[in-house]
This record gives C-alpha cells, structure tokens and sequence, in this order.
C-alpha cells in the first residue's frame, strides 16, 4: 500500500520549527500588548464573497491562489489567504466600533494560497498581522511602523531595509491610476509577461509591482503616484516621514511598492531583507479607510501589517530546547508503578522529564539518561522500591545521592 504524504506546501513542523514559531508568536504578545493590542481569533475559513469584496476580484491573490470550494449546501466558501478581511468582518459583525473608538488586534495563524511552494513561501503558511481601527491620524501610521520595526528588532532580525510609498486616495488615485494606463498602453506591450498585458487593462498599479526584469526595465520611466497625489496625501505621507525622522527610523521611498490588494490607501510600506533569496519581503501593510464599509460596515478608517512567520524564521535561529530536569530509568520490572508514581510527583512539583518505561541495565539506563539530556537521572530498582527512596545521579559532576521520595522535589530543585 502507498504512503500517504503531506500536501504539496504544507509543512509539518517538529521541535525546532514549532520552538521557532512560539518564540515569534510569545515576542509579539510580549511587543505588541506594550502598545494596546489585544489578540484576535478568526475563523480559518469564511464565505468567499468577503474575499472578492475586500481583497479585489481582479487580484492575483482572488483570481487564482485561494483555495475555494461550495458546501453542502452550494456555497463558496475560502480558506482564510490573508487574515486583515476576517478581522473586518469580525469588527463589523460584532459592532466593535460602537463599543469603542480605536480598536487595536493581533492575530497570529495559518493562511493558505495556491502558489508555487518556494524558499520561503508555501501554500499553507503563517502570519502575524497588526489591525489598528479607528484612527485616521497620519501618527497612527507611523506607529504601526514604528512598533513593526520594534518587534523586529526584539526578534533579533538585522540588516533590513524599510520601504515606503503612498497610494493616494479615492480623490487622486483615479486619475493617476488612469494616467499610468494611458502611459502602459503607449509601450510595446510585447515586453510585458502575460500577466501585466492582463493588469494593464484590470489592475495598472500592479505593473509597477511586477518582479519579472523585462516588465521592470520597461516600466523604469512610469510616472510616479507621489508626483500625483493630492495635497491631502501628501500632507499625510510628509507628517509620516517625520515622525519616523523623529525616532530615527532609516526608511526609502520605493515608488514600486503598490501592494497586492486592492484595499490599501495612502502610506503603504514593506520590510525587506536580502538574506533570504528573491522572495525578500519579510512584512509589510499599509493604511485602508475603505475596507471596513466594502463589506457593509461604517466609513471607518484603518491601518494594518503582516509578517511571514516562514520568512521571519529564515533569518532566525530556534532558541535552545530547554533542558529537562530528569530522566526517570527503571531497572526492574517490579519498580516500573512505583517509576510512574515519582515521574508524577516530580512533575507535579514543577520540573520536567521523562520516564523509560522499558526496565534497563544500568549500563544501558544511563545511556539513555545522557541522550535525554536531562540534569538529573533519577534510578530506581528493587532497592529503591523497599527503602522508598530514589537514587538521583547529577549528570553533570557524576555524584549521586539516595533521596527519601518525598524530599526528591526540593533535592532537584536546590541543584544538590
């Protein structure tokens, strides 16, 4: 009979993989709760109109990576491929912003798309994401980046470089976004990817974005959105800059940088490394004021990011497993309940370990207590069992004592 395998792009994640994503996910509680975030859990899965709503039916990301399907009852339903619409959905269902007038959320979790698995990118892959609602201050952009930049730098990631552009706004956008096609369409377009040749006519903006050197070489001379935004944005991108001036924050202004969604306005930005191959984006956001009422709630603005989990960990170390405190070896069969007993005991008493429940000889139980690594091997046989006591041996200096059973607790935690 064949083996069944993992999906194409999911990943199991052992010890060192999981030990990675929990420091990742207890450093943004730890960051990010200094700031007024309290966490959020959605749904992994929701009605697929909420995507095409708010992500954009003429986004990549729409058209051809989500995993759709219809339930029993012939609806379309999605897994989650970005967690910012769930959590507008969430807000607006549970009428948040009648209760409060900044909501602050962070969520941690699996996305999924259907892309080509890839250093760095996989089809069942986790975020981090930072929604702040509420405030349309160009100061609450600039904290959402700042506390971005925070938590990379609690992490411990270096050498990366923060990317800013803005987007306009419904008032200017428009007619930048029909100035570029205008310039698009007078190109060869035989120099573009298919997919440009696509965007031109449904998404122009996100030629600027494309990553193929052809489509970038002729697009090197487009005009510009920060040449065209109105003087409302542009007040808004300058106020960001200087805040991110006042605290220091090294940023480049990359006019290609549009996002892949159709809800960002005004500042957008992304944090890149170069460390990690041609998928160098390790998070990104930006400011989007239309997303809540796209999806039926009130005209509130917003501001968010994402970080990739699988990206983060690329450029990071897992930290080191933490050490037990014994190993439990039974040397005779008749001593294996009373093993079970003190393995409880112990860990009662808050230390870690393990037990072998296979009866050894000491030769090989002390084999396994050094593969183990724990502090202590604790040793018991027929000895023990009669004087109710435990041998504990210190498998650092080599020196071991017999412990009455109930001083076992103390005696290990009082480095005897």
């Amino acid at each position: 009979m064949a083996k069944i395998q993992a999906i194409k792009g999911f990943a199991d994640l052992f010890a060192d993989e999981s030990r990675l994503f929990t420091f990742l996910e207890q450093s943004a509680r730890t960051v990010f709760f200094r700031y007024g975030f309290t966490e959020l859990r959605t749904p992994l899965m929701e009605y697929t109109d909420l995507f095409c709503r708010s992500i954009g039916t003429e986004t990549d990301v729409v058209q051809k990576e989500m995993y759709t399907f219809n339930d029993s009852k012939g609806r379309s339903m999605s897994l989650r491929p970005e967690a910012t619409a769930g959590v507008m959905r969430a807000y607006v269902e549970n009428n948040v912003g009648a209760k409060e007038s900044v909501s602050k959320f962070f969520t941690a979790g699996p996305m999924f798309r259907h892309e080509r698995p890839q250093k760095g990118r996989m089809r069942q892959f986790h975020q981090i994401n930072c929604e702040c609602i509420g405030p349309k201050e160009p100061e609450a952009d600039a904290e959402m980046i700042s506390m971005l930049m925070y938590f990379l730098n609690y992490i411990g990631i270096k050498n990366i470089t923060l990317q800013l552009n803005s987007l306009g706004c419904p008032n200017c956008r428009p007619a930048y976004r029909e100035k570029l096609q205008n310039w698009l369409k007078s190109l060869d377009t035989s120099v573009l990817c298919e997919d440009c040749r696509r965007r031109m006519e449904t998404n122009p903006l996100r030629v600027l974005d494309c990553k193929n050197p052809s489509c970038k070489e002729a697009t090197k001379d487009a005009p510009l959105m920060l040449d065209h935004t109105c003087d409302e944005c542009a007040g808004h991108f300058q106020t960001v800059k200087n805040c991110l001036d006042s605290q220091n924050i090294h940023y480049e202004i990359n006019h290609r940088l549009v996002r892949g969604l159709d809800y960002y306005t005004r500042t957008a930005f992304e944090v890149v490394s170069d460390n990690i191959g041609a998928q160098g984006s390790i998070a990104g956001g930006g400011r989007y004021d239309g997303l809540v009422e796209s999806i039926g709630g009130s005209s509130v603005p917003g501001i968010g990011f994402a970080c990739g989990m699988e990206r983060l960990a690329l450029l990071l170390q897992a930290p080191e497993a933490p050490k037990a405190d014994f190993y439990i070896a039974v040397l005779d069969d008749a001593c294996r309940e009373y093993g079970f007993k003190a393995a409880q005991m112990l860990r009662h008493g808050e230390l870690c370990g393990t037990m072998g429940f296979e009866s050894r000889s000491i030769k090989s139980a002390m084999r396994q207590a050094d593969k183990s690594g724990a502090k202590y091997a604790v040793l018991i046989g027929s000895s023990e069992l009669e004087q109710h006591n435990l041998m504990i041996k210190n498998m650092e200096n080599g020196t071991q004592e017999a412990v009455p059973f109930d001083r076992a607790v103390s005696f290990i935690k009082e480095g005897k």
